[in-house]
């Protein structure tokens, strides 16, 4: 659940980027369970840069999640739909207030499809290491931490799309409330 943690990966580099600027991932294949796609960013501390911190304890923000989207077609699995799936290339805006300096940045998609057992969720993510620059004076919050900022009866990572999902506007996203400028 944290980011470069097996052994086995080399330092992947920095990138530097402005706040406000577009970024993404590309996937290997594509997106094609439903569920939502989850953005984090850390901080480094004054004492360390994005390569050589570990991403532990409560120092993730939310900066961005996708909601289904309501389809008024009455054919199961067609009520709902999720704005990535099938996606092969994510991008989202880093927020124009960020301060200047090192994060990691996490992209995670939560795959639902067997989500009606407990714990049968998915995770698939990835992570970056950034350094941003003409970042503004914002203080991102709340802060959680991987693993521990979910828990599997939460509603939005317990539940069968399939059978008992009427109201896909209803949806909880897991995690913490998205920081905003």
């Amino acid at each position: 659940m944290r980011c470069f943690q097996a052994d086995d990966i080399s330092d992947p580099g920095t990138l530097a980027v402005k706040a406000g600027d577009t970024i993404g991932f590309t996937v290997a294949g594509r997106i094609i369970h439903e569920g939502p796609l989850l953005w984090y960013m850390a901080k480094a501390p004054s004492f360390q840069n994005a390569a050589s911190m570990d991403g532990s304890g409560p120092v993730w923000f939310k900066i961005n999640e996708t909601h289904p989207e309501i389809d008024t077609t009455p054919a199961p699995l067609s009520t709902y739909k999720w704005p990535w799936y099938n996606a092969s290339d994510v991008h989202i805006q880093i927020p124009k207030c960020l301060r200047s300096g090192e994060y990691l940045l996490r992209v995670e998609h939560i795959a639902l499809h067997i989500a009606f057992l407990e714990g049968q969720h998915e995770f698939f993510g990835a992570c970056a290491q950034l350094r941003i620059t003409n970042g503004g004076a914002g203080t991102p919050g709340p802060l959680v931490q991987f693993p521990g900022a979910y828990s599997d009866d939460e509603p939005g990572l317990f539940l069968d799309i399939h059978d008992d999902w009427v109201q896909p506007e209803e949806y909880e996203v897991p995690g913490p409330a998205v920081w905003k400028c």
